[in-house]
């Protein structure tokens, strides 16, 4: 049941969903698990809830990126940086973690499952490497959209994005940025999650770019 829960959950996002894909996403559902009792790496550990709690949640937000440089800030357990990165092999993806047990997760996740494309930075977003440019910078539980972008903004390469996703209306949220910031508010549809979920994407005012 589970499989299956996954591959429907997965179609209905208009994603691929062959056996392969949603065996290694699986096969980082149960790393996620294991170490997660161990590490605090998710309050959610109960491997059928994680399914759309996790891996659909996270992607949801594929349709949304732009470009094929994505940077996942704050990434914590891998989310949303992980599942992206295994149904989107041509896309490079670097995870920014600056707590070095839950880094170390990344590293052995990418490494346990062959993720060629994932790089694992050990730092704040702040302190992410000179020049560091993404197409997207994402996050799925950074805190306020103010704080992601004061933050992550210097990471968005020209013609980039913030990402962020949302449960809540973020209406507040996206106010409180004022107009240096344009956003989209995206509802978004989750198979197995009751109640709606938001991805907010932002781009510099015009003036800004």
């Amino acid at each position: 049941m589970t499989g299956a829960t996954l591959k429907t959950g997965v179609e209905a996002l208009g994603l691929d969903a062959d056996s392969a894909l949603c065996d290694r996403l699986l096969a980082y559902r149960d790393e996620l698990a294991r170490w997660g009792r161990v590490h605090n790496l998710t309050s959610v550990l109960e491997p059928d809830r994680m399914i759309p709690v996790h891996l659909l949640d996270s992607l949801a937000l594929a349709p949304l990126v732009r470009g094929q440089r994505l940077a996942d800030v704050g990434s914590g357990g891998g989310l949303p940086g992980i599942p992206l990165a295994i149904v989107r092999p041509a896309w490079s993806v670097t995870l920014i973690e600056p707590r070095a047990k839950r880094a170390l997760f990344l590293e052995h996740v990418a490494r346990t499952l062959g993720l060629a494309n994932v790089i694992v930075e050990r730092c704040r977003a702040e302190d992410a490497p000179a020049g560091a440019r993404y197409d997207t910078v994402m996050t799925r539980a950074f805190g306020t959209l103010a704080e992601f972008v004061a933050a992550a903004a210097q990471l968005r390469a020209p013609g980039g994005c913030l990402l962020a996703a949302k449960g809540r209306d973020p209406a507040a949220e996206v106010a409180a940025l004022g107009d240096a910031w344009c956003a989209e508010v995206l509802p978004l549809a989750i198979h197995g999650i009751e109640g709606r979920r938001h991805a907010v994407r932002l781009a510099p005012g015009a003036a800004k770019e």
